[in-house]
């Protein structure tokens, strides 16, 4: 991966450089941020920029992934009770470089995996000490980049730790995550932070505009819909929509959940699109939850009369819009985030899917019934 290849960040790209050629780099980086943002496209040319520091030929490897010193590890399901990334590396690598703003769903998608839980285990730690205990290819550092280092269960994170205490000479480690919520602060602080921020509107028109031939408003739109997700632009520039079937998941809610009040054999609907629902992976879950929330905040906005910050609306055939958002006010949206963020934070501790999604769908029918005036 080429600097130039990144979108946007410029900034950043200039620490990062800054940092190798005075060598200010730390021995272990978490680097944090959505991955739409380019977390992983900074770490891979981060590591190509401190290979080219030590051998400018072999640096170029980096750019086909199969540079021997750069390690990677990365979420997968145990296959035959191992939970080693080796055997999926090469789908890994054909995934990064066809995109490497790809986020976790979109791998859960190409492992076909969306019953499983994508996790980085123990023994995948294990097989790593193995690997830098052994002496470097090309004769210089050893790079890994741990990609979703926060889907590391407890005994992976326990095992990290000790590798990070004591890492092996001339070894680099990156870490990437969406958010540092879920890693252990003892791993926090024995890395050096790297904020990852959202890519400028701007640069991802001018990406955009280069890469994709589209009608400048049309990019305008998508890049507004984007909010800097490099990853998300780029679906709405192929396909004009990454939310079709969140949409119509959601359009089911709303409209049982108006009949719901008058007609209380509706809440059998609701309950039955909760199973639905809970049949998800949990990435996915976890990714409607975030549609939700999103959806209700623009409603709110149209509410409000603040159009022009209602940057996405639900164009479903026979939905109605303008009526819907007239339901969420300031005497509701509080309740249903909230509500929405709890549902988040059961699930993401396993909590029972199908009750998790059955108490939301009716709680949320409840609140939008709720009156602005109370």
């Amino acid at each position: 991966m080429n600097w130039e290849q990144i979108v946007g960040q410029e900034k950043l790209k200039n620490l990062l450089r800054e940092s190798i050629a005075h060598n200010r780099v730390g021995h272990a980086q978490l680097f944090i941020g959505k991955d739409g943002y380019g977390t992983l496209p900074l770490a891979l040319a981060f590591a190509k920029e401190v290979f080219k520091k030590e051998n400018e030929k072999s640096a170029s490897k980096v750019e086909h992934l199969n540079h021997l010193d750069l390690h990677f590890s990365f979420p997968v399901f145990k296959e035959k009770n191992s939970g080693l990334t080796e055997a999926f590396l090469e789908s890994f690598r054909d995934m990064v470089l066809e995109n490497p703003y790809i986020n976790l769903e979109d791998w859960t998608k190409i492992l076909a995996s969306e019953n499983k839980q994508l996790t980085i285990y123990a023994d995948e730690i294990d097989e790593l000490n193995r690997k830098f205990a052994l002496k470097t290819f090309e004769g210089g550092s050893k790079i890994l980049i741990i990609w979703q280092a926060d889907k590391m269960n407890t005994a992976a994170s326990n095992k990290l730790l000790k590798f990070l205490e004591e890492p092996p000479k001339n070894t680099y480690i990156i870490l990437t995550a969406e958010s540092a919520d879920d890693i252990l602060p003892t791993i926090l602080s024995r890395t050096q932070l790297v904020e990852i921020p959202r890519i400028q509107d701007e640069d991802l028109e001018n990406f955009a505009e280069n890469e994709k031939a589209q009608p400048s408003e049309r990019v305008k739109e998508i890049v507004f819909q984007a909010q800097g997700d490099w990853n998300l632009a780029q679906k709405l520039l192929s396909t004009g929509t990454a939310d079709s079937e969140f949409e119509e998941i959601f359009v089911t809610w709303v409209r049982d959940a108006f009949q719901v009040k008058k007609k209380p054999e509706f809440l059998k609907n609701i309950v039955l699109w909760a199973r639905n629902i809970a049949g998800w992976n949990r990435e996915k879950q976890k990714s409607f939850l975030d549609y939700c929330a999103e959806m209700f905040r623009l409603a709110l906005l149209q509410n409000y009369g603040t159009d022009t910050l209602v940057y996405k609306k639900i164009n479903s055939e026979g939905f109605k819009w303008d009526r819907f958002s007239h339901f969420i006010h300031g005497a509701n949206i509080e309740n249903i985030l909230l509500e929405i963020s709890e549902a988040d934070y059961h699930l993401e501790r396993n909590a029972n899917a199908k009750i998790v999604w059955t108490d939301l769908g009716i709680k949320l029918s409840r609140y939008i019934h709720k009156a602005s005036g109370n």
